[in-house]
């Protein structure tokens, strides 16, 4: 190789090598560096960023073939459970009541849908919501009433519905009036009881109850008026009526009357004793506070008046009763709403 004429062939060779070497030392110092170093925060986050899923139904999702993402208010892309709610929830239900006080196979509309979304709640019904009172909401009721120990007849009056969680808040129907002053008078110039008043100060008649003279008598207010020919309200007072659907709405006559009567137990006397409406299990009418057969005690308080504790009667004050005795004579008209 100490041949002149070899020289620069070997110099060529020796250039060659070192650039190879100086490219080698380069390129691995590169990959060295990027396989020793730390990944950074910002590194971390980007990689998650891009691999977290949205939430399942998120407009703001990107597709797979999206080479951008563009950028979006930050209300637009909050997860279902952080969005701002206006209103209701649209998925969401109601709990019903019921607006007429009775339902039977006659009924139809938005009482019955209450009804069947109740018994369906209360697992007695499997059928569809259809509004109509069918046999197999008759069905459901009578089971109803057969498990909870109720009168069964596939009716649904004010128990079934109370069972049932759709009889509405009765003390908000109850209109109860300030207490008279000592030795106040009704309009005929009887004295007031604690739960009595007359005249312009007596809560206005319901619609629909009849004109001339009559006694009105509201089931949902507990309330009774005594109208004479005129209109005028002679004098208004709450009573306590029944606890069940017994109580026949519509226009009635006063037929009979006792001083003092019995009830159909035997347990309790019904002093001054009015009845309007015969049932196929007794007589109702209006009455005193009923009184104990064996210590002649009241079976409730005047307060407790505008509560419906009666297995059909109207209980009244001792004071309303008197009233009611003069004033409702065999013939009277008793208008029930």
């Amino acid at each position: 190789m100490s041949d002149p004429r070899h020289r620069p062939i070997l110099i060529t060779l020796v250039l060659a090598v070192a650039a190879a070497c100086l490219a080698v030392a380069l390129t691995s110092g590169g990959s060295s560096e990027s396989a020793t170093s730390e990944p950074t925060a910002s590194t971390i986050e980007a990689n998650v960023e891009s691999t977290t899923p949205l939430e399942p139904g998120d407009s703001s999702a990107p597709s797979s073939t999206d080479s951008s993402v563009p950028t979006t208010d930050e209300s637009d892309s909050l997860a279902p459970h952080q969005q701002d709610l206006v209103g209701s929830d649209p998925a969401a239900t109601e709990d019903c009541t019921l607006t007429e006080r009775s339902l039977n196979s006659a009924s139809t509309g938005k009482d019955v849908v209450c009804l069947q979304e109740a018994l369906r709640e209360a697992g007695f019904y499997s059928g569809d919501i259809t509004g109509i009172y069918d046999n197999s909401v008759i069905a459901a009721v009578k089971k109803v009433q057969t498990e909870r120990d109720l009168f069964v007849d596939g009716k649904v009056g004010r128990e079934t519905a109370l069972s049932l969680g759709i009889w509405p808040d009765e003390n908000s129907l109850v209109v109860r009036t300030p207490p008279p002053p000592p030795g106040a008078k009704d309009l005929m110039g009887f004295p007031l009881s604690s739960v009595a008043t007359s005249g312009p100060d007596a809560p206005p008649l319901p619609d629909n109850s009849g004109s001339g003279r009559r006694v009105v008598y509201s089931r949902a207010g507990q309330r009774v008026w005594a109208v004479d020919e005129n209109d005028q309200v002679i004098r208004s007072w709450l009573v306590s009526g029944s606890k069940y659907n017994n109580e026949t709405p519509g226009t009635h006559k006063v037929y009979s009357r006792s001083d003092v009567s019995t009830a159909w137990n035997g347990k309790a006397f019904l002093p001054k004793m009015i009845r309007w409406l015969k049932t196929d299990i007794g007589n109702i009418g209006f009455h005193a506070i009923p009184l104990h057969r064996s210590d002649n005690s009241p079976y409730q308080t005047e307060a407790e008046l505008g509560s419906r504790l009666s297995g059909g009667c109207q209980r009244q004050a001792n004071a309303d009763a008197d009233f009611m005795w003069e004033f409702a004579q065999i013939g009277t008209v008793v208008v029930v709403v």
